[in-house]
């Protein structure tokens, strides 16, 4: 089950919206159809199936090598930092593990951080403010 957070408009906040996800696979495409929706009224210049892809890259991520004891879930948050688009991605898995790969052709996996790489302006992995790993991207000149 997904727990979704649309910003007030009222809000004067850089967070756009959030969601928390089981650590599950379908949680892949609840991330992807939760934030095509909710980015809508922002109308982004980037690219917003970009934007889906690489979210889709690093929940996936998420769910895979995400780790805990405990109940834990996957946190998507999204928020505006000066004319570009941040996404971040927090799970409980260890941020000295994220590591970016160059993988073969015929590789059949490893390409999540290798596209991420590739299409965001920038991308940062560390320790997330929630406990465990954060990987974020941001998508340069996403508004005015």
């Amino acid at each position: 089950m997904a727990f979704v957070m649309d910003r007030d408009p009222c809000d004067a906040s850089p967070r756009l919206g959030w969601m928390a996800l089981d650590p599950a696979p379908e949680s892949v495409s609840q991330a992807r159809r939760w934030f095509r929706k909710l980015i809508a009224p922002y109308e982004p210049a980037c690219s917003v199936d970009d934007c889906v892809l690489l979210i889709s890259e690093l929940v996936t991520n998420a769910v895979l090598y995400g780790r805990s004891d405990d109940e834990w879930v996957v946190r998507v948050e999204w928020l505006r930092k000066g004319s570009s688009l941040r996404v971040e991605v927090h799970n409980p898995g260890f941020p000295a593990s994220v590591r970016l790969r160059r993988p073969d052709a015929d590789d059949a996996h490893g390409r999540g951080l290798f596209l991420v790489d590739s299409i965001a302006n920038s991308w940062h992995s560390g320790p997330s403010r929630f406990g465990g790993t954060l990987v974020s991207f941001e998508m340069a000149d996403a508004w005015p």
